[in-house]
């Protein structure tokens, strides 16, 4: 078994708690009009392929300072649930902290597994509004909030991820409704709001993709803050 994977660095700060060793997976169900790596969509452009032993041999070499654990990220890293379940596992053996960053699109027996041995998940619960939802991603929401409901019932710690888009993800009474459904989850401890970036718009024009959201700017400091105020008044925590 071998894990198609885009890249890996060695101190990531974003990914999870402390200094983490992050895998990006190849491979996504979504097609997130923001997506800053649409080169990790397909499953043929990967740059390694690794076993979860040599994968878990790379960590090795940085485990002086990647005292945090490792993170699985993507693309969408439960589209390989069978190489990051073997791989937590040598993680957890180890005594290394595990997370898994997720869409929430993939629910299933092998998920499960992988969830079991999992310490934290980030979730990008991107839009509450459904039809918004799958203009921004594609796909429809109810996947991803059907995933979420299982990691309530599980009991396993959540941070979520927003997305704040100009225009797309940034509506006062959507706002509310995002953070009034989720705060209803005792397992969420953090939520996090990242800004939306134009970084990854070189990566679209190298696949010969259709960006849409060209002319749109990135919030502002205000904006940013005025979501933040609006999650604050639901209890939700940063």
């Amino acid at each position: 078994m071998k894990g198609l994977i885009h890249s890996f660095e060695s101190f990531g700060t974003k990914d999870g708690p402390g200094i983490r060793f992050v895998f990006f997976m190849q491979g996504c169900p979504l097609r997130c009009l923001y997506c800053h790596n649409p080169d990790t969509w397909g499953m043929n452009d990967y740059v390694y392929e690794l076993t979860p032993e040599e994968a878990f041999r790379e960590v090795e070499k940085v485990k002086g300072f990647v005292k945090g654990g490792v993170t699985v990220s993507g693309g969408e890293p439960l589209l390989q649930a069978d190489f990051v379940l073997e791989l937590f596992k040598l993680c957890q053996q180890a005594g290394m902290h595990t997370a898994l960053d997720t869409s929430g699109f993939i629910l299933n027996d092998k998920v499960k597994q992988v969830l079991e041995y999992t310490d934290l998940v980030l979730l990008d619960i991107k839009h509450i509004n459904p039809n918004k939802y799958k203009t921004l991603t594609s796909k429809p929401l109810e996947p991803t909030l059907r995933f979420f409901d299982y990691l309530r019932d599980i009991n396993k710690p959540v941070w979520l991820r927003y997305v704040l888009v100009p225009g797309y993800s940034d509506d006062e009474k959507d706002l509310h409704d995002w953070a009034k459904h989720v705060s209803q989850y005792p397992n969420v401890a953090r939520v996090d709001i990242l800004p939306f970036h134009q970084m990854g718009i070189h990566k679209w024009q190298k696949i010969g993709a259709d960006y849409k959201l060209e002319n749109v700017e990135p919030p502002t400091q205000e904006e940013i803050e005025k979501t933040e105020n609006i999650f604050k008044e639901y209890g939700l925590k940063f």
